[in-house]
């Protein structure tokens, strides 16, 4: 069944969580992590039959030739990314940021046990105004977070601003398939049994239903190349995987 069969939101729309609440969608993006954190990356892998790790490892491939020696992890949540990149590029520095406390704890808890204190650290912040000076990573990673963010454009900005001239930016994020009949049982799959998986095991009734609505709302494809070009980066790219299940971009700032 076609999601379009749907009154799913448009992308002009702001999509939160809580629609029965009146806070903004960054409380509510944040309350609704700090509530499913313990068991986010176990539904991440059963809900994805474990593909995302494969995403996460293409995703950091886009920056083997840069070898880049202080990342920022935008949106980090459990930290899963950044560990990709430790163990895939052997940075100096690793620092994430993200606005839930109990997606947090996690990462550090993980930190500890790979014993990486020197190498990752994560703290409480905010996409839209990043507590970095300009110029000051040669890359920023971010996976499954920049539809989360409450002004997408403002985001895109500061992760630029934070970027060192020619430094590279590297998003995966969730898109939306378009050849039949995958995007028909992929929006069967998405829109219906995700959602039910998602509330029996987080014991949340709306974070499983805000990510397919989110994802509708996303501007995917072009559209978020576009974006990026107006937030000033150049030489961007889209890579799809899985079909046009998720998309990995990359954009330059400019030297």
């Amino acid at each position: 069944m076609d999601n379009e069969t749907y009154l799913w939101p448009n992308m002009s729309e702001t999509v939160k969580p809580y629609k029965e609440l009146d806070s903004t969608k960054k409380e509510q993006v944040a309350e609704m992590f700090n509530k499913i954190a313990g068991k986010y990356d176990f539904l991440n892998h059963f809900l994805s039959l474990g593909i995302d790790i494969w995403w996460r490892k293409k995703a950091i491939s886009e920056l083997k030739k840069d070898q880049p020696k202080h990342i920022l992890d935008v949106a980090t949540g459990t930290g899963d990314l950044a560990f990709e990149a430790i163990e895939t590029l052997k940075p100096k520095q690793v620092i994430g940021i993200d606005i839930s406390e109990g997606m947090l704890n996690l990462a550090d808890k993980k930190i500890k046990e790979r014993a990486l204190e020197n190498v990752f650290s994560v703290q409480v912040g905010d996409s839209e105004n990043l507590p970095f000076a300009d110029h000051t990573f040669d890359a920023v990673i971010v996976s499954f977070g920049v539809r989360n963010f409450e002004n997408l454009e403002k985001g895109l900005q500061n992760i630029q601003r934070v970027l060192k001239p020619g430094g590279k930016a590297v998003v995966l994020e969730f898109s939306k398939p378009t050849i039949f009949p995958f995007k028909q049982l992929y929006n069967l799959y998405f829109f219906n049994l995700l959602p039910f998986f998602g509330r029996v095991f987080s014991k949340d009734n709306s974070a499983y239903t805000y990510l397919p609505e989110s994802v509708h709302a996303f501007p995917d494809g072009e559209k978020f190349t576009d974006i990026m070009k107006r937030s000033g980066f150049k030489e961007t790219k889209i890579k799809k995987l899985t079909l046009g299940i998720s998309s990995i971009y990359t954009g330059i700032k400019p030297a």
